[in-house]
């Protein structure tokens, strides 16, 4: 007789949108100091569509926060039937599915947070490079929330493990043309989660740019439901981020401890080699030795199950220490919309899928 299937009648959850969160520091003034009796506003653009539920996250909390009520998409959203819950400091909150809501792929959600408080100070993502709302200021930071869910038959979710580069940085606001977005265009039924931290490191932890990628490995990949492949897109800011790293092998140590991670939960774990960065402040040409050598290994195809050449996507040919100006935003290490598109271009959808 076959087995009973434990799933049949369950709806089956995957990520929709996801965002990573670090501490506050004492210059992000509504993170750290929390609030009283206010009401966070979100914004943001679904991969996938479907019925919702909403996950929000203290992972740097000292104390626990009231949440609620909440609306998303207009409608009230619940709790274990209760229109308010507690967030206990270092977990997760989980909603029940919002009654009345079904949303579509590439929609923009709306949802509404009152926060009783006083909260005392808030886990948070500081840069989404969209517009959200405290109390009807604007802000790009995204408070408590860090997930949306949807059910339904979707594809596979791609987590982009990253800094300030698939973060967004070059790219304007609300504009959808970071790298995982145009990514995301191209995946039609999968579902992009942006897990990019402005400053983040293959190996060290930073007070303002959060934990490391092989420290956050566990809370901001492997808890993404429907997750199947992971892009690993970490290593400039550990060579010209103070203090930096200038030995390869512990860089390509790091990606290889992620890797095996990685496949121990079953999934794919696609990497990419360091993009040029001459012309930033920090850039020597000792530096670029080591970057070179860090590529040339991750290019052999024995660290990763698959290799996105980002640095060939974006470098120029006269010059393959620095960005082609055409893809430069400026600052010699961050790329404008145009080069996000040469990043995307570049990824293969069939390591993805």
């Amino acid at each position: 007789m076959a087995a009973p299937n434990r799933d049949a009648g369950r709806s089956r959850w995957t990520t929709s949108w996801a965002a990573a969160q670090t501490a506050p520091t004492a210059t992000d003034t509504v993170a750290s100091s929390g609030l009283t009796d206010g009401t966070f506003t979100a914004a943001v653009r679904l991969s996938a569509g479907g019925q919702v539920r909403l996950r929000y996250g203290h992972a740097f909390g000292t104390a626990p926060v009231l949440v609620g009520p909440v609306t998303a998409g207009g409608q009230a959203v619940t709790f274990g039937g209760k229109p308010q819950a507690w967030i206990a400091a270092g977990a997760s909150l989980t909603s029940d599915p919002v009654a009345g809501l079904r949303t579509t792929e590439a929609a923009r959600l709306t949802v509404e947070t009152r926060l009783p408080g006083p909260t005392g100070p808030l886990s948070f993502h500081r840069n989404t490079h969209a517009s959200h709302s405290v109390d009807g200021v604007r802000t790009t930071s995204v408070f408590l929330l860090t997930g949306v869910e949807v059910t339904g038959a979707h594809g596979p979710v791609i987590a982009v493990l990253g800094d300030s580069i698939a973060e967004g940085v070059g790219t304007p606001d609300d504009a959808d043309l970071r790298w995982p977005d145009q990514l995301a265009r191209r995946l039609p039924g999968s579902a992009v989660a942006n897990l990019g931290i402005s400053g983040n490191r293959v190996l060290l932890d930073d007070a303002r740019f959060g934990p490391s990628g092989q420290a956050r490995f566990d809370r901001d990949v492997l808890s993404l439901p429907g997750l199947r492949t992971v892009f690993v897109h970490l290593g400039i800011n550990d060579l010209q981020q103070p203090p930096g790293q200038t030995d390869p092998a512990l860089v390509l140590a790091g990606y290889r401890q992620l890797v095996l991670r990685g496949r121990g939960s079953g999934l794919r774990v696609v990497g990419a080699t360091v993009t040029p960065f001459e012309g930033w402040a920090r850039w020597t040409p000792g530096l670029e030795a080591v970057r070179q050598r860090i590529n040339a290994a991750v290019r052999t195809g024995r660290v990763f199950d698959a290799v996105a050449d980002f640095d060939v996507a974006v470098r120029d040919p006269d010059r393959p220490s620095r960005m082609l100006a055409a893809y430069d935003s400026a600052d010699g290490l961050h790329p404008n919309p145009s080069g996000h598109a040469a990043l995307a271009a570049a990824v293969d959808r069939r390591h993805l899928l």
